[in-house]
This record gives C-alpha cells, structure tokens and sequence, in this order.
C-alpha cells in the first residue's frame, strides 16, 4: 500500500473512532482552511546549445487547497491534515515544453503521451497526526524544510514527500526533529517516485534510486540572537550527511547584522561506497580525474552569509566553498521537476554546487516601506563561481538576479501579490557534450500573482 492511501486509512480510522470526542473538543474549533491562488508565467531562453527547445514558456493557474484540523481531547491527540493541488494549463506550446522524443516534463507542467503539457494535473495528499504534550507524529504528506531536506516551491505548484516525522519543542528553546521519507511528488508530477540523487537518476533504465532517506537534528536557541544547529541526513545506498550551522543577530548601530555560517560533509553510505555498487549505477556527479564525472560522494561544503539591515535596506556578501571530488549530493528526481539544496547559493536558475567550486556573492535588498510605499520590496543578488573540476580545466559561472514584489497591504485586496522574478546564468561550462559537466546559458522571466483566502 503507498503512504498516501496508508495515512488515508489511518485518517479514516482515527476519525471514525474519535467523532463524538472530535466535535465536542479541538478537532473542528482549532481547524483551519485556506486557498491559495497563483498564476504562473515562466520563460526560459536557453541561448545556446542545439538541444531543443531553445526557449520554453508556459503559463498556468494553480490552486492550493490546505486544511489543518486541531486535536483531539485526551492525554493523546489526533488530527488530519490535507493538501489538495491542481494546475490548470493557460498556455504552453509543444515546441516550448519539452522535446517530445524526451517523455520528461516541462517546466511547469507534465507531458501528455505525446510529449506535449497536459491540459491539467491534480494530486490530494492527507497526513494523519497525533499529539502528547509537545511532542507531534505526522505520517502522510510532507513537506520538510530542513538543512538536510528542502521542499521546492518554485513552480505552479510545491513538491510533496512521503514519510513519517516526530518533532518536539519538549524542552526550553530546543526543537528536535527526525523522521524517515519514502517517496516524492515533483512540483510539475503526479506520480510518486523513489528518491536519488544527481548522477544515478533519470529516466533511463540504469537508474538508480532509493526508498528510505532517514533524517534527524534540531535547533538550540542558545540566547535570544544565536540560533546553534545540527542536522543528519541519510539516503539509504547513496549518501550520509552531516550539517552544523550557526545563526546570529547583532544590533549594530541602528541597522542589525545577521550572520549565517554553514558547513557540510558528505560521504557515500552503502553500494555508493563499493566499486560494485558504483559499477551497478549506484554513482554521484562530480569530477574524479581522467574525464570520469560519476563516482562515490566525497563533498565538503563551508559557507558564510552576512547581511546588514539599516533604514530599509539590506547589504549582503557571502563566500562558499566545495572540497571534494563530488558534487554536492542533495534529494534530486532527476527528471526536471524540481529540487532544492540548502545553500547559500541556491538561486533562481543555478546552485553553484559543482565539484570544487568557490562562489562568492553580494546581495542588495530595499524595502519602499521606508519611503512610504508599503508592501513593494526589491531584492537582487550577484552570484560568481570558479573552480568547477572538469577535463578541460578549472571553469567558473555567474548569475544574477532580480526579484521586484508587491503584496497589497491592506484593503479589500488585502494579501494579493504581484512579482517578477528575472535571473541571467552565464557558464564556462558546454552547453553539451559526453563526459564532462553540461550547463547551457540561459536568460530567464517569471511572474506571478497569488492570493490567499481563508476559508475557516
């Protein structure tokens, strides 16, 4: 049985058991309920390279319906929680979504039987949970934002996992969390799929995968302004993680300087770590020397962030750098749908996450509220890395973004939101070729107007 209909049953099964107990208690009064609405345009132009297409552009309107019911009475508590997810196609051509011969999908939506996007796709996850004193269990749909897991909400619509998860605050100013995932759902998918990472996945028959990453830490707030951190992350056959973290706040003056220092390490845990695991698939991407770019997982990545807030503006600069013959490993489909890595240089189009890459980065943000515009921010970063292992030599690659975003601060449009969000990638890097790292340049517009609506 899949998690889904397991947590579906197990949702069921509480319910039925506990209605009498569930109205007259917290399960219907604490309930919440909202839906969110995003339109989404993208364009991308890849402005090299002969694989097609060399621009894709899609729009569509999605709809998130998220219901959260409160607990139950009783030393334990039960409640259910359910995410309903639709996107609707407005626009997208079969030469702007993906080549057909591909079968994968596009950048917003998925690929009819044909390669063309669909006209809309759909998916309802429920989550079971219970309660005892400060400590909660959720088994069902998850959505994870941890050092060690990121969930993508980038697109139409965000990506889902699968598992099970225990998160506690039991003890003053320390939040302690573990769990284990099975399966995700891409922002652009239905389909559930087993988990891997960059180097084994695709969509050829060699790929490789996995069904348990396990995953644990917590965060220690040692005084009002230093947040202490520890994360680890396992995919069972591919990698194990380790993640310290510090986080700072110092009033300087009249403006408050953030610090944000991270620092992983990676290593193979089982058939990436034998050469007949390696030899059956089980490989990471990176650069081990002799135009071999697939091997066992050996990153280290450190990386600082520090970013000034005065009067409304924000300065930001950070430095990152990756040791290793691997790339850095992260939960990755590898299907185009979408994934996110938990560093400093996670960006509208790139990650800088490359074997041995060095990136260092200026941020600059204003808020108009300042000026008397409340609710228009506008945020760029500038992003350039060096460094990256390949056979030709050490290459490097920049981008740049720009995010301008308006959300109505008040009103009878309270809440609704606009943004445009573009970002240019230039690389060293071959827009193709075998044996050696790929990058295409590419040029890159989103807009998006979202709104929220309670429903209870």
């Amino acid at each position: 049985m899949k998690t889904s209909s397991l947590a579906f049953a197990v949702a069921a099964g509480t319910l039925g058991a506990l209605t009498q107990q569930a109205v007259a208690a917290g399960f219907i009064e604490d309930s919440k309920a909202s839906l969110t609405l995003r339109n989404f345009y993208i364009n991308t132009d890849n402005r090299e390279g002969t694989a097609a297409p060399s621009r894709q552009e899609e729009w569509g309107q999605g709809f998130l319906l998220n219901y959260s019911s409160g607990f139950t009475q009783g030393t334990v508590g039960f409640g259910v929680d359910a995410l309903g997810l639709l996107g609707v196609r407005l626009d997208s051509s079969k030469s702007k979504h993906f080549e057909s011969s591909s079968q994968q999908a596009g950048t917003v939506f998925p690929s009819d039987s044909d390669g063309a996007a669909v006209d809309e796709f759909s998916s309802l996850g429920l989550t079971a949970k219970a309660k005892v004193s400060n400590t909660e269990f959720r088994y069902g749909t998850l959505q994870p934002k941890l050092p060690v897991v990121v969930y993508n909400d980038g697109r139409l619509l965000p990506v889902t996992f699968e598992g099970g998860q225990v998160s506690s605050t039991e003890i003053k100013d320390l939040t302690l969390i573990g769990g284990q995932l099975e399966h995700s759902k891409g922002r652009n998918s239905t389909d559930e799929r087993s988990l891997s990472i960059a180097g084994a996945n695709g969509s050829t028959a060699a790929a490789r995968d996995s069904n348990k990453f396990y995953y644990a830490g917590g965060d220690y707030k040692l005084s009002k302004d230093l947040t202490l951190q520890y994360y680890y992350g396992n995919l069972e056959d591919f990698y194990q993680q380790h993640f310290l973290g510090l986080l700072h706040n110092w009033a300087i003056g009249p403006g408050v300087l953030k610090t944000d220092l991270r620092f992983f390490n990676s290593d193979s845990d089982g058939k990436n770590g034998s050469a007949a695991g390696r030899a059956d698939g089980y490989l990471s991407s990176g650069y081990y020397g002799n135009g071999v770019t697939k091997g066992e997982v050996d990153n280290q990545a450190y990386s600082g962030l520090f970013t000034y807030t005065v009067y409304g503006h924000s300065f930001g600069a950070g430095y990152q750098a990756l040791n290793g013959d691997s790339d850095f490993p992260f939960l990755n489909r590898g299907d185009g749908e979408g994934s996110s890595a938990y560093l400093i240089t996670d960006s509208q189009i790139g990650k800088f996450q490359r074997a041995g890459e060095r990136t260092w980065q200026v941020r600059y943000g204003f808020d108009f509220a300042q000026v008397g515009v409340p609710g228009l921010t506008f945020n760029t970063v500038y992003l350039n890395g060096d460094n990256i292992k390949v056979r030709s030599g050490n290459q490097g690659e920049w981008e740049r973004d720009i995010t301008l975003a308006y959300v109505i601060p008040d009103g009878s449009l309270k809440g609704l939101g606009f943004a445009w969000k573009n970002a240019s990638l230039r690389s060293e890097l071959p827009a193709s070729g075998a044996g050696t790292p790929t990058q295409r340049d590419q040029d890159e517009n989103r807009l998006i107007v979202s709104y929220t609506l309670p429903l209870l």
